[in-house]
């Protein structure tokens, strides 16, 4: 998992930091600091963060983590 910010949308509203303050953190009054990197125990946390952006700047990116509960196919 990884997180991805995009930092041109993003206008400093800060829900994120309400919602996931051990990821992310306001540097000022609108610069945006975070973790792009979080632990399983934070996930909740990051994905409300995620769907509270109200311009949606931010994404949770799942494409690293292993397909659970699927074989592979051996011919």
């Amino acid at each position: 998992m990884r997180l991805v910010v995009d930092l041109n949308r993003c206008q400093g509203f800060a829900q994120c930091v309400f919602l996931a303050p051990d990821v992310f953190s306001l540097h000022g009054e609108e610069a945006l600091l975070f973790s792009p990197r979080f632990d399983e125990a934070q996930r909740d946390r990051v994905e409300k963060a995620a769907a509270a952006c109200p311009v949606q700047a931010i994404l949770v990116d799942y494409s690293d983590e292993p397909t659970k509960g699927v074989e592979p196919h051996v011919g």
